[in-house]
């Protein structure tokens, strides 16, 4: 079993790296979907949230309202620790069920992303950084998420930097390029450092 722990700011792409490894055989462990998930209604992690968050950050309809929450914690680092002691244990023992499930020869994928943040890098056989240039990626927050540039802005600047990442990087993707671009990008890590 190879485990590739794969990073990268927001905006970056990660996402589509991702998909591109899953469509090669991998077995992706998303860490963003888990953190949904963990929050569902009904879900002890959603108590666990209004509880610490009041009752403020959830829609009319019973579910969290990432947003609204997102403007909290996003501007507080307490804030933000708050939440993720409630969510990382959380998408944690999630994360190990479906590393338990997979076969004995799968190529794991632990789209993290917050790998540096959390000092995940020595959990993984390898580290994957996918990287973007700080204006595609605000044009990307804007455009795909509806994030105003000052949104966009400060959810990059609470996460690591681009060095940061880099330190604990044994591969960097760059993804500045079209999606064919990236395509071939990820095709020619998957034949260099998983297929041999």
């Amino acid at each position: 079993m190879l485990r590739i722990g794969l990073t990268g700011g927001i905006g970056s792409g990660k996402s589509a790296v991702a998909r591109l490894l899953a469509e090669r055989g991998a077995v992706v462990v998303d860490a963003d979907l888990i953190a949904r998930e963990v929050v569902e209604p009904g879900t002890p992690g959603l108590a666990a949230v209004v509880e610490a968050f009041g009752a403020d950050v959830l829609r009319p309809d019973g579910t969290l309202n990432r947003e609204k929450l997102g403007t909290v914690v996003f501007a507080d680092q307490d804030a933000l620790r708050r939440l993720n002691a409630i969510v990382h244990p959380l998408v944690g023992r999630r994360s190990a069920e479906i590393v338990a499930a997979a076969p004995a020869d799968a190529v794991l994928v632990h789209d993290v992303p917050l790998l540096v943040e959390n000092d995940l890098a020595g959990q993984y056989d390898l580290v994957l950084v996918v990287e973007a240039p700080l204006e595609t990626r605000i044009a990307r927050l804007v455009r795909d998420r509806g994030m105003s540039t000052e949104a966009a802005e400060a959810r990059i600047g609470a996460q690591a930097s681009d060095e940061q990442r880099r330190a604990v990087a044994d591969v960097v993707l760059a993804n500045d390029g079209t999606l064919d671009e990236l395509g071939e990008r990820v095709a020619a890590f998957w034949a260099e450092r998983v297929a041999r």
